[in-house]
């Protein structure tokens, strides 16, 4: 606690005093606390604890005759003492506070150097030649100088690890993962590219992609025009769900490369995350122009366009996307693109086509139900409510559908028997 602050609360407990209080009421309490803790009263062997006792009264005491004598009219009221507990308090919680986190500081240093620092403790065993050397695993530590060499193991298992101190802090890594620099020679873009990209592929390996954006972004410093750099940096700039960074990211690609269909897909996937639909459908419409045989290419670009109320151009792509051999949910957005223009025997086709494709798509089988049902196959509808129930009970949609068929269906009058 600091020197200034009186935990005014313990020394009344020592006094056995209560406020509110002046001078002469703490000095008879002092009186009665020495009568009673005098060391001469003490049992044998306890003399110490008396004394001790005695010590921290006479401290409460003159605190309080010193905070007495300076209160109005000598006497400290019920509120003072409040207002000076309370402070007490706050100050003990302030100090606890720091106390708690310096220790986490402490802890948290030691982890780091029994984690990273091993050998600090230790002579080298082995002199170092080179002093400078960067670690090819995570190259955005930068130039470390190096301070030993360390042997571990025995026989044919012998390993060799270096003590590096980075920027980050001391690290101790495997002696060959070091690449000792040379100052006297510049370091070529192409051997800065490889690092940083086999670094970021590690990353993207463990999953950590701001990671490997990190290390991708210097070796796309070091290449500006490489198109394998941008394509990873764009796929972990999107994987980190830094969208407009990705998004940059890909025109820098599409320039680099405008006639292969890949950036272009990358670009109408991030616009449309960004929710940049007309972005999205133009670079899918570029995209399926450089590959004009990919059917995905030109769902894609129905998709969206739909999404745009564009049923002309929807129609367009996806009845290409057909021609080249539709998915079945490309289908059945063509399905959806025939309804839409009314065209009932076309939507019929395309449903029956999804349903082709993927006999086990309960979606497809509620589509082709329902779009039976706007026609007078009401015999094929049951059926197809039937097979799309098998496959997703509970269906109300569907379940919906074929009470209604039924409901509709024309009865039969049998003639009666002789």
């Amino acid at each position: 606690m600091p020197a200034g602050i009186l935990d005014i609360e313990a020394a009344l407990m020592l006094l056995e005093l209560e406020p509110p209080f002046d001078q002469r009421e703490v000095q008879l309490a002092r009186r009665r606390q020495a009568k009673r803790w005098h060391p001469d009263l003490a049992p044998p062997g306890r003399q110490h604890e008396h004394e001790r006792h005695l010590k921290a009264v006479n401290r409460a005491a003159d605190q309080l005759e010193s905070l007495a004598e300076g209160a109005r009219g000598g006497r400290v009221t019920k509120n003072a003492v409040k207002v000076s507990a309370a402070a007490a308090r706050a100050a003990k919680a302030e100090a606890g506070r720091r106390a708690y986190e310096e220790e986490q500081r402490r802890r948290a240093e030691d982890t780091e150097r029994k984690k990273h620092d091993p050998f600090g403790a230790r002579v080298p065993d082995h002199s170092v030649v080179h002093r400078y050397a960067r670690c090819l695993s995570y190259p955005e530590w930068g130039v470390g100088e190096v301070s030993g060499i360390y042997f571990t193991g025995g026989g044919d298992d012998i390993q060799q690890w270096a003590r590096v101190r980075f920027s980050p802090g001391v690290r101790t890594v495997p002696a060959g993962s070091l690449q000792f620099v040379d100052f006297s020679k510049p370091d070529p873009g192409h051997e800065r590219v490889q690092r940083f990209v086999t670094a970021a592929q590690h990353a993207i390996h463990e999953g950590d992609y701001e990671l490997a954006a990190q290390r991708l972004v210097y070796a796309r410093d070091a290449e500006p025009g490489n198109v394998s750099v941008l394509r990873l940096l764009t796929l972990a700039f999107w994987q980190a769900g830094n969208r407009e960074a990705a998004a940059r990211t890909v025109r820098d690609w599409i320039r680099q490369d405008p006639g292969r269909p890949a950036a272009h897909r990358f670009a109408s996937r991030i616009y449309e995350d960004m929710g940049a639909l007309d972005l999205a459908a133009e670079t899918a419409d570029t995209a399926a122009g450089c590959d004009d045989r990919d059917a995905s290419a030109f769902e894609r670009v129905g998709r969206l366009r739909l999404a745009l109320h564009d049923r002309v151009r929807a129609r367009i792509a996806l009845e290409q996307a057909a021609a080249l051999g539709a998915s079945a949910d490309g289908l059945l957005d063509l399905a959806l693109v025939r309804m839409l223009y009314g065209d009932v025997g076309g939507e019929v086709a395309a449903t029956t086509a999804a349903v082709e494709r993927a006999p086990a798509n309960a979606e497809a089988w509620s589509r082709h139900a329902h779009a039976l049902a706007r026609t007078d196959r009401r015999v094929e509808a049951l059926a197809a409510c039937e097979r799309a129930l098998a496959l997703e009970p509970g269906d109300e949609d569907v379940l919906a559908l074929a009470e209604r068929l039924h409901a509709t269906a024309p009865r039969v009058l049998h003639k009666p028997a002789a």
